[in-house]
C-alpha cells in the first residue's frame, strides 16, 4: 500500500496522538492539526479504506499493526532530520517545519546515510 504525503501526515499525526492520549477521534486530529473536520473525515476514511486504520462505534481510531508500522517509520524519519538540522545549525522551529516537509519523499538510501554520519 502506497500512501501520498497527505495520507502519512495523518497517520503520523494519530500516532503522535495516540502516544499522547488513551484514544484518538477525529476531532482530536481537527484540535491538533488545524484541518477542517469534513478534510479529516476524508482522510479517516479513505485511511480505514486501505486497511491503516480501524474506527469503532463510538469514533476512536486506532492504528492497525501495517498502520502503525509506516507511522512509526515516518514519525522516526522526522524525528532524525530534525535532530540533524539541529546539529548542522538549524533553529529547532525551522528544523522540524523541514523534516515535515522531506520525511515523506527522502529516500531510504539517504536516510541510511544521514543515520551513519550521526554515529
Amino acid at each position: 500500500m502506497n500512501l501520498h504525503e497527505s495520507g502519512e501526515m495523518y497517520l503520523e499525526n494519530i500516532y503522535v496522538l495516540s502516544q499522547q492520549m488513551s484514544g484518538v477521534r477525529s476531532i482530536d486530529i481537527v484540535n491538533h492539526t488545524g484541518y477542517s473536520k469534513p478534510s479529516i473525515s476524508r482522510a479517516i476514511g479513505l485511511l480505514k479504506d486501505e486497511g491503516f486504520i480501524l474506527v469503532d462505534k463510538k469514533g476512536y481510531i486506532t492504528l492497525t499493526e501495517t498502520g502503525a508500522a509506516k507511522a512509526k517509520k515516518i514519525y522516526q524519519r522526522h524525528e532524525m532530520l530534525t535532530e540533524f538540522f539541529v546539529s548542522i545549525g538549524v533553529s529547532e522551529e525551522t528544523a522540524s517545519a523541514d523534516a515535515c516537509k522531506i520525511e515523506h519523499v527522502i529516500s531510504d538510501e539517504t536516510i541510511e546515510a544521514i543515520k551513519r554520519l550521526k554515529k
